[in-house]
């Protein structure tokens, strides 16, 4: 079982705009069935977390919830559960919640999807295995960075994916 932070980014190391659009990534050209794309890896969770602006997001943006993985949106805050799914709020400590999500994962892999702040989070509790990037060919100047952490990868694999120069990363621990 492995935890993964799988993310889109600009060149420049955001993941989103100051304003949370990600209209900048959803104009770009990939292939959804090509190297290191979401289809794939999706076939490998078992279970996600989320952070709440993330999760407000796809809210905002999708006519349904589109996951039926287990799901765990970290806030503080009292929200609207979707209609199907299984979503659990929580304000937790990562540690607690990953143990969770393992068990709710029955060996499958976990996937921290946003923001840059949660996969730090669980990065700082030695609970993040890789990060996976799918960089697009645009700068935004400012946004949500991609992780707000000093933490040290290597580079295990890298692929293009028509716009997108995609790289998988292990976590280095001391």
């Amino acid at each position: 079982m492995t935890t993964h932070y799988y993310t889109a980014s600009s060149l420049d190391g955001f993941i989103a705009t100051s304003d949370h659009s990600l209209e900048w990534l959803l104009k770009q050209d990939i292939d959804e069935n090509g190297p290191m794309a979401y289809d794939g890896f999706r076939a490998t969770l078992g279970a996600m977390a989320l952070g709440v602006t993330t999760y407000e997001w796809i809210l905002a943006h999708e006519d349904d919830w589109p996951y039926t993985l287990p799901a765990w949106v970290f806030t503080h805050r009292e929200l609207p559960a979707p209609a199907s799914g299984t979503v659990q709020f929580t304000h937790a400590d990562v540690r607690d919640v990953h143990a969770e999500m393992t068990a709710a994962a029955e060996g499958k892999d976990l996937w921290v999807v946003g923001g840059g702040d949660l996969a730090g989070q669980f990065a700082d509790a030695g609970l993040l295995d890789e990060v996976w990037v799918q960089y697009a060919p645009v700068t935004l100047g400012a946004g949500a960075p991609v992780l707000p952490r000093t933490l040290d990868l290597e580079l295990i694999e890298v692929a293009r994916n028509r716009n997108f120069m995609c790289g998988r990363y292990r976590v280095v621990r001391d």
